[in-house]
Order: structure tokens, then C-alpha cells, then sequence
């Protein structure tokens, strides 16, 4: 598949999905909102889990943030993205080039010693989790460990521009 052909591609996508072009339209925004975020107690809970220098995959990476911190702490990560302009936020953030891919797109077998899921797969409709969490049981070593948040409460639909699936312990 040709370059132009990939985007186009991409355009479609991002027409078609009302959260992927919230993104798109809003990534600079999203990124100056997030970036400072301190996530410190939840990564360490996380990083708790994985051997040293464990290789880690970033699952919906928005701005780098999350992405950036693992590097410097000497881990080896993979982060994707859906949304092309945040690839390249994250992109030039990070240092290292983060994939274009869609949670369905997810088809690695025992690759990552950890998955980090940050407020990501939140947007994924109920229905369609189970197979996005089955990617990522497939995709994680044996033993691995994967963390994914969730807003908490019953909501699932649009809300600001982006589709959300709230959950909690029953749901």
C-alpha cells in the first residue's frame, strides 16, 4: 500500500469515528491538559510488577506522557496510538517513533512483559472489550502484567466529542 493511500485511509477512519477525530481536531489541547498529569503512584504500582528493563507496551499513548517516563526509567517500549496527530506529538516527545493502530489492530502473541492501558481503552465500546482485552492477554508474556483505567459509573455512549464505556466492579 502506497504512503497516500495509508492516509487516506486513515482520513476515513477518523471521519468515520467521532472520539479518533475529537483527537485529531483537539490533540495539541488534549496534550497540553495531560502531559503533566502525575500519574507517579499508579506507574510505580505497575512498574511493581515487571522485571527490570521489562519491555512494555503503551496502548493508547496520547500524549507520550506515560511513554516517556518508562524510557527514562530504563524500560523498553512499544506505544501506539490511534490518532495520527498525537503519533506525532508523542513522536517527537518521546524520541522514538510510536505506531498509528487502532486497539483492534492488536494481533502480537507473548511480546510485552506489561501493558499500560492508561484511560485509553475507555473508549472502546462494551461490547467490543472483550475482544480488545483478549489482544492483550494474547499479546503479554505469560505472567505479564496489564493495567487499564476506566472512568467509574454505569454511562456508555458520547460525551465532550468522545465516546466513553464507564464501568465498575459489577459492570
Amino acid at each position: 500500500m502506497e504512503k497516500t493511500d495509508s492516509i487516506s485511509m486513515i482520513a476515513e477512519q477518523n471521519n468515520a469515528d467521532p472520539t479518533l477525530r475529537y483527537y485529531e481536531d483537539h490533540a495539541e489541547e488534549f496534550t497540553a491538559n495531560t502531559i503533566d498529569a502525575d500519574m507517579k503512584d499508579i506507574r510505580s504500582r505497575f512498574l511493581a510488577h515487571l522485571p527490570e528493563g521489562a519491555r512494555i507496551l503503551d496502548f493508547g499513548c496520547g500524549s507520550g506522557r506515560d511513554t516517556a517516563y518508562f524510557l527514562r526509567k530504563g524500560y523498553e517500549v512499544d506505544a501506539t496510538d490511534g490518532s495520527p496527530e498525537l503519533c506525532e506529538i508523542a513522536s517527537e516527545y518521546t524520541g522514538i517513533t510510536v505506531r498509528q493502530m487502532l486497539f483492534e489492530e492488536l494481533d502480537e502473541r507473548e511480546v510485552y512483559d506489561g501493558i499500560w492501558a492508561c484511560a485509553s481503552i475507555l473508549h472502546v465500546e462494551k461490547a467490543k472489550l472483550p475482544d480488545i482485552l483478549k489482544r492483550m492477554a494474547k499479546a503479554v508474556k505469560e505472567n505479564g502484567t496489564i493495567y487499564v483505567s476506566f472512568k467509574y459509573g454505569d454511562f456508555e455512549g458520547m460525551k465532550d466529542g468522545r465516546y466513553f464505556t464507564y464501568l465498575t466492579e459489577e459492570r
